[in-house]
């Protein structure tokens, strides 16, 4: 069917629920889900958190986290996921940050995108991925798509 699809019967299937935090992808992977009828039995909220203030004061991100490793840091995609997770009470959450573009961010070059997926019970898994300068709507798409991705993996694991 699609990654969307997919992810949310597998999870129906595992009895989990999920949350998304998001900042590059303004929301982009919440709204794929819910576009989807009966979501609402897996799907719990997401925030879109493109500031880091939104980061700190809606997910918990810390200030330290901010400070030394920058928005765009896989410290960051853990600490945003985490707050979701623990925030709208899942049982898996992602967490997504990344320079869309057009242009790099400081150091970090355009398209450079941090996820984490946190599951309750378990370690939060992060990955950095350089999708290049494919152009912002690409970038967030693929994106999008790389977060759904993780999440149906996480979904698919056996885990507490």
């Amino acid at each position: 069917m699609s990654l969307p699809h997919d992810l949310l019967e597998t999870c129906k299937a595992a009895g989990l629920t999920l949350a998304t935090a998001e900042s590059c992808t303004g929301g982009m992977v919440a709204s794929s889900l819910i576009d989807i009828a009966g979501s609402s039995a897996v799907v719990l909220g997401g925030v879109v958190s493109y500031s880091n203030a939104a980061k700190r004061d809606l997910l918990g991100v810390r200030a330290a986290t901010l400070t030394t490793h920058g928005a765009v840091s896989e410290q960051t995609a853990i600490e945003m996921a985490t707050g979701a997770l623990i925030r709208l009470n899942a049982d898996l959450a992602v967490g997504i940050t990344g320079v869309a573009g057009p242009g790099a961010s400081g150091p970090k070059p355009e398209g450079m995108v941090c996820f984490a997926v946190a599951r309750r019970g378990a370690a939060p898994v992060a990955e950095t991925v350089q999708f290049g300068a494919l152009g912002r709507a690409e970038v967030r798409a693929a994106s999008r798509d790389h977060a759904l991705g993780m999440l149906l993996t996480q979904a698919s694991t056996d885990r507490p």
